[in-house]
């Protein structure tokens, strides 16, 4: 088990070193940051002093191996925006996300693996057509777009929600409606597919043969051999999440780390923007890690394959 782990967080460490090394190239290839920042009109006296006050003006290789060293120390730079801190602008705006994200998370399951659960055990009837439609619906929606209508119904029309903001508890009802909605779709889809194909075992046709009741046949045997697949599933919900974050915090005006990158891309901000991915993809690491090993711990299979030398 200790292998598998220290393989799967080599992978991991590789996997952020990438992506630090893509966001640094590409976004200083796709334009001048000076005059993202200055704008247009800026004198060429103006764009030199601001690339070399930001150590702009060093070859990029040197610039790189500079971000890298501090990187590593924790410093990510200051904004070109405000000055401030890049990593200060993630502590301010990530627990904003966390507020909606996490409860988002936990509803998404109340609702979503239920809902597969019942469509599962009720395959081909009308209220599985029903449950599935909605799940269709839900899945095939974009969030951002079912948050518009979210504002419109419930902010526009009954007016009982606020349609933006962050002041008080129902600023965050529709953002975590919204993140909920979506993922519980997905989650029903694939609680529905994975139950089915073990309601559909040898072993669980012999259960029934032997006279076992069905609920028992559900809940001893079949929804933890189904949760194995479903474990997989959950870490993307959790990542899609975060990434949802960039669309449905601009929808709700909501100041977490989504609109906080939309804004750095916006001003050029390239010291915020590359903390923002690297804190992204360090959480999808960080999911993904934990998804490899919570996998191997119920399915022992996977580490034995994984260790297995031929």
């Amino acid at each position: 088990m200790a292998s598998f782990v220290i393989g799967r967080l080599v992978r991991a460490i590789v996997v952020l070193i990438l992506t630090v090394t893509f966001v640094f190239v590409v976004l200083r290839v796709s334009g001048d940051p000076a005059e993202q920042m200055l704008g247009d009109q800026s004198t060429p006296e103006a764009l030199a002093a601001v690339r070399a006050s930001w150590g702009l003006d060093k070859p990029i290789l040197e610039q790189y191996v500079l971000y890298v060293a501090h990187v590593v120390t924790g410093d990510f730079g200051r904004s070109f925006a405000d000055n401030r801190d890049a990593f200060a602008v993630i502590v301010e705006r990530a627990p904003k996300t966390l507020l909606v994200t996490v409860p988002a998370f936990v509803l998404s399951i109340l609702l979503g693996i239920p809902a597969g659960v019942l469509a599962a055990i009720r395959r081909d009837t009308p209220m599985d057509k029903a449950v599935m439609s909605g799940a269709v619906l839900g899945y095939s929606v974009p969030n951002f777009l079912l948050g518009l209508a979210f504002i419109f119904m419930f902010a526009v029309w009954l007016r009982v929600l606020p349609s933006s903001g962050s002041s008080s508890w129902q600023h965050a009802i529709l953002p975590i409606v919204t993140f909920a909605l979506t993922s519980a779709a997905a989650i029903s889809r694939f609680a529905r597919a994975a139950l089915i194909e073990v309601l559909d075992q040898p072993y669980i046709i012999a259960a029934r043969a032997d006279g076992i009741a069905d609920w028992e046949i559900i809940i001893r045997h079949a929804l933890p051999n189904a949760a194995i697949p479903m474990v997989t599933m959950l870490g993307f919900v959790a990542g899609g999440l975060l990434g949802g974050a960039v669309f449905v915090e601009q929808v709700f005006a909501w100041p977490g780390l989504g609109s906080g990158f939309v804004r750095a891309v916006t001003l050029g901000d390239l010291n915020v923007v590359q903390a923002v991915i690297i804190t992204f993809t360090a959480f999808m690491v960080t999911v993904n890690l934990t998804v490899d090993v919570l996998y191997a711990v119920l399915n022992p299979k996977i580490r034995l394959q994984n260790n297995d030398p031929g």
